[in-house]
């Protein structure tokens, strides 16, 4: 596997505009890694109006983007470690618990006791650190998920607005019961102490150290890409 070097300070969707480039036109496995300012991303077929607080959001500078995979809304900030991991493979099922099994097995090498859900999280100890949406395309298969590293969640809860019957389905009262950021559970020698310390293990044992660059006319065409995110009919879904 190969990790290719994002490029920093990027809005959110110039990344999920990244993983289209890649999925399209780069037929290797590959990985790159992500952070950005106070975003909420919300999947292809949720009603924004359900599922974020756009009043909280507009008023503590939150973005608010629409991905193109499925799945639930999210809350990202600096203390969220983005991962996105693309290959050629057409066979998503399978590239996606192939995925879960990596990011599942890397933090039990640096003793979190990992391991995947039925939900398509990673959950240490019962508790969600990272939750995953895949994305099919004609050209190969893209995953994308989070780590929680030392996430906002007093601005999460007002950020995104679960109904009551999605946490009744996972047997919770809030959503900070179901999550927790590992920088809580790095007590003790031999842990990450920082954000790019967990990313720098990860990226190691994943890839070996084995990098490429964007060119330039590979980030002009990503450039391109993410305006497909930023149209209103997008975003709004009208």
């Amino acid at each position: 596997m190969k990790e290719i070097v994002a490029p920093a300070g990027k809005r959110l969707v110039w990344y999920l505009a990244m993983e289209e480039y890649l999925a399209q036109n780069v037929k290797e496995e590959m990985l790159f890694f992500w952070v950005v300012s106070p975003t909420v991303i919300f999947g292809r077929h949720q009603v924004m109006a359900n599922e974020v607080n756009v009043d909280y959001c507009r008023e503590h500078a939150v973005q608010m983007y629409r991905r193109k995979s499925g799945g639930g809304c999210v809350y990202a900030d600096g203390g969220n470690l983005m991962i996105s991991y693309i290959s050629p493979s057409t066979h998503s099922e399978e590239v996606f618990q192939h995925y879960l099994d990596l990011l599942a097995g890397a933090l039990g090498q640096m003793d979190y006791p990992a391991v995947k859900s039925e939900h398509n999280d990673v959950l240490v100890g019962e508790r969600k650190v990272s939750g995953n949406a895949c994305y099919a395309l004609p050209t190969g298969t893209i995953v994308h998920g989070t780590l929680l590293w030392d996430v906002d969640f007093g601005a999460l809860q007002q950020a995104i607005t679960p109904s009551r019957e999605k946490l009744a389905k996972h047997g919770v009262e809030s959503v900070r019961q179901r999550v927790v950021n590992l920088r809580e559970l790095s007590q003790g020698e031999g842990y990450p102490r920082t954000i790019e310390e967990i990313q720098s293990r990860l990226a190691a044992m994943l890839t070996q150290g084995n990098q490429r660059m964007l060119t330039g006319q590979e980030l002009q065409e990503i450039d391109a890409i993410e305006q497909t995110y930023l149209d209103p009919d997008f975003l709004y879904d009208k």
